[in-house]
């Protein structure tokens, strides 16, 4: 299956590159404009494969994604190109409707012009799946309420209010156009390649650096967290086996308070790598001011995927993140850079540890 990927130098969508490029039947083309997250470094054992291609292209730019979809005879579009960071989109929120919004308006546009032009066998085959995230649902009770498939919307982010947006236009142009759309939205995940300034891996690299682990407010939001690996694969299911018109909650079923997911952090970097000290890294953790309009809790009912595609996650919480932190006491060459980079300094330490 040729496959277009839109973001896929970021985490997520370089995971589901690394893990699609592994069927040899599968041609992966990967479209990112290579903003700040993206790191192509997170593809360096996919770049040569003969089944994978790269291309620098901004999704704004309609014209070279509609040739893009011609010239490689595009089956499947998976569109995770986003800004996604709720403390940028705080600061700068006209990023995140330009992306977000207007970067999906294009890619439908390109995607509707393609489509309309394919024959009928073709056409009929065609998906755009459209990956978004469970924050646009809003917020939670500190209860047993979870998010399905038809929760109203009710943002509370400029980053959840763009991507609940792109989500409505997408259904939109599957109901008023006829494009052939699937969507998904997922809670958060974690686990190798992670940008820096993510909770889990802010957390992991502070404390090696012996820096504060700064914790919104009390610490008791709560996320329900996944491994992205296992979120690829359900990523791939949903472009392939995925019913046109359908969306599909993805989660971990494993919600934590934000205390609790640094605390186990700690917990874990204590046995693999104690601190000259000997003291616990939970000494480093700090609390901060809470952000303007955070969440109290996300919650996912995934009773749908599981029944009707098949998928389950195969990393448990713990599993998954002794995983993640192993895979960064590993592999420095990846994030050194960033950190010593672009992102050193205060601005680094002040980032606060939650999403």
């Amino acid at each position: 299956m040729n496959i277009l990927v839109t973001g896929g130098a970021g985490f997520i969508g370089s995971a589901l590159c690394r893990q699609l490029v592994d069927d040899p039947r599968n041609r992966i083309i990967n479209v990112d404009n290579l903003t700040y997250a993206g790191n192509l470094a997170s593809l360096r054992e996919v770049e040569d494969r003969p089944n994978y291609r790269f291309v620098k292209a901004d999704i704004c730019d309609q014209t070279t994604i509609t040739e893009l979809l011609r010239a490689e005879k595009i089956e499947r579009i998976i569109h995770l190109a986003a800004e996604t960071h709720v403390d940028r989109s705080i600061d700068g929120p006209a990023m995140f409707v330009e992306t977000n919004v207007v970067g999906t308006f294009r890619l439908l546009q390109a995607a509707l012009d393609y489509w309309r032009a394919l024959p009928e066998d073709l056409a009929r085959d065609f998906r755009f799946h459209h990956v978004s995230t469970d924050e646009v649902f809003g917020d939670l009770p500190f209860d047993e309420s979870t998010f399905n498939e038809s929760t109203p919307y009710a943002p509370s982010s400029p980053y959840s209010a763009s991507k609940a947006a792109s989500d409505h236009l997408v259904r939109a142009w599957h109901h008023t156009f006829g494009l052939p759309v699937v969507l998904s939205n997922c809670s958060n995940n974690y686990g190798p390649f992670h940008f820096p300034e993510k909770l889990i891996p802010l957390v992991i690299l502070n404390a090696l650096d012996e820096r504060s682990l700064p914790v919104y407010g009390a610490g008791a939001n709560v996320r329900d967290w996944l491994y992205v690996e296992d979120h690829a694969r359900a990523l791939a299911l949903v472009a392939t086996k995925g019913v046109t018109g359908q969306s599909y909650n993805i989660g971990g079923d494993c919600e934590r308070t934000n205390l609790t997911v640094v605390q186990t952090i700690c917990d874990i970097l204590d046995i693999r790598k104690p601190r000259r000290s000997e003291k616990s890294y939970r000494d480093l953790i700090a609390f901060v001011t809470d952000r303007p309009g955070h969440d109290r809790r996300y919650a996912m009912d995934t009773t749908k995927i599981k029944r009707e595609l098949g998928w389950a996650p195969k990393e448990s919480f713990e599993s998954g993140l002794v995983r993640t932190i192993d895979w960064y006491l590993g592999n420095d060459w990846w994030w050194r850079p960033i950190r010593e980079g672009r992102y050193a300094g205060e601005r680094l330490g002040r980032l606060a540890a939650a999403q």
